[in-house]
């Protein structure tokens, strides 16, 4: 199976150009493709996800990826799959991100000569003429078919900024800019980027008369529609300090039954058909898929040596016995007790199992909370500082994530 018949198979591919011509340029690694990421924050994360196992599959078939860094347009914000304007960023920050980007995506994607680049759209975009992007540029875009775009029409209602309404000019100048410089013929994203992608391959159209094409990829959304990455405490990151490789583990390790299959086809890089030997397994076979997603994930992102910490540590726990030295840790105080006790919902909210005491409360009520090998099901249950004494160690699990407690003098 050549590739693209395998992006195919794996659910991979939303929307494409021209599939005829695409399928022959990935299959015969004569793609030189480019993917963006906006650093809005110092890590990236499960929504990523993706994008960088796209990349690298695609290397691997020969094809050249370029992973751009959207250090300009980052000044402007993406208003795709917003209802409000992002906050804006200093230029010391978005380079600081940016820096942190090439770190974690090294993991994914050989870079060097002849094999895959990083740019910054900074070092061309922050150099435009004003005028001259509107004379050269503007020209090539009709203000009423950006409007038709979903990107844009979310915002309408709220109000769009003519700051964000530059945005697709600029993500297609990026590609104009890469197909010029680097002979980048192939654009892949999100499928919220679908306009901005088309706007780039007009654009390179009507100014040089050349095709290039581009391509989206499936969101990763669970059997709710729901996008997948998001805990109680926020985003699942790919950083080990603000996701540790544990944690990391635990949140593909705990994906629904429904979801796993599919998040082992899309994600994973074990073979076709030994996936598709999965797809009848059912009951308590579907926890051993679970440890293979987890397992896989966690040592694509953190190496094995993590992964096979992290399955050790988990394995222990749900067996009661072994170490704990790689489970999360809720350290209390003294300062943390009221007369001498503490409430499951405060333990929740100060370990970040939980954003508030409203949201802690959900899920001890809707049996989401154990204590120990016990379900918890009294919200206002409490604990004294004995409970947490080092002989006997708290062990508590929210949404099957286990995490201990203890109190220092």
């Amino acid at each position: 199976m050549k590739l693209y018949d395998e992006l195919v198979a794996r659910g991979l591919i939303a929307q494409v150009t021209d599939e005829d011509k695409v399928r022959e340029m990935i299959d015969n690694g004569k793609a030189t493709f480019y993917i963006g990421f906006d650093p809005t924050a110092d890590s990236l994360h499960v929504g990523h996800f993706m994008a960088l196992c796209l990349m690298k599959r695609l290397q691997m078939a020969g094809n050249r990826p370029i992973a751009l860094i959207g250090g300009g347009t980052a000044m402007i914000g993406d208003p795709s799959g917003r209802t409000d304007m992002r906050s804006m960023m200093t230029r010391e920050t978005i380079q600081h991100n940016c820096d942190c980007f090439k770190v974690q995506m090294e993991r994914f994607i050989e870079f060097g000569e002849d094999k895959a680049i990083m740019v910054n759209n900074a070092d061309w975009l922050l150099d435009l003429n004003y005028i001259e992007v509107l004379r050269e540029v503007g020209a090539c875009f009709s203000v009423n078919n950006m409007l038709r775009a979903e990107c844009y029409k979310q915002r309408m209602e709220k109000g769009l900024s003519f700051l964000e309404f530059n945005y697709m000019i600029m993500q297609s100048y990026d590609f104009y800019y890469l197909f010029q410089k680097y002979g980048c013929n192939m654009q892949f994203g999100g499928n919220d980027q679908w306009s901005n992608m088309l706007g780039g391959t007009e654009l390179i159209r009507r100014k040089l008369g050349e095709d290039a094409h581009a391509m989206t990829i499936t969101l990763l959304l669970n059997s709710e529609g729901k996008k997948m990455g998001k805990t109680a405490n926020g985003a699942v990151w790919l950083d080990p300090n603000k996701t540790p490789p544990y944690d990391f583990y635990q949140y593909w390790r705990n994906v629904g039954d429904k979801d796993v299959l599919k998040c082992i086809r899309m994600l994973t890089f074990l073979p076709l058909e030994q996936i598709d030997e999965m797809d009848a397994w059912e009951g308590s076979q579907l926890n051993t898929a679970k440890e293979i997603l987890a397992f896989e994930l966690t040592k694509l992102v953190h190496g094995e040596e993590e992964a096979n910490k992290a399955q050790e540590t988990a394995r222990a726990v749900f067996a009661g016995a072994g170490s704990h030295e790689n489970m999360p840790t809720v350290t209390l105080t003294a300062d943390d007790f009221t007369d001498g006790k503490i409430g499951l919902l405060s333990v929740m909210v100060k370990g970040g199992m939980a954003a508030s005491n409203g949201e802690a409360r959900r899920l001890v009520t809707q049996g989401g909370v154990s204590v120990g090998d016990k379900k918890a099901t009294n919200p206002s249950h409490s604990f004294t500082p004995v409970d947490f004494s080092t002989s006997a160690m708290l062990i508590a699990s929210i949404l099957e994530i286990p995490f201990s407690c203890i109190v220092t003098p």
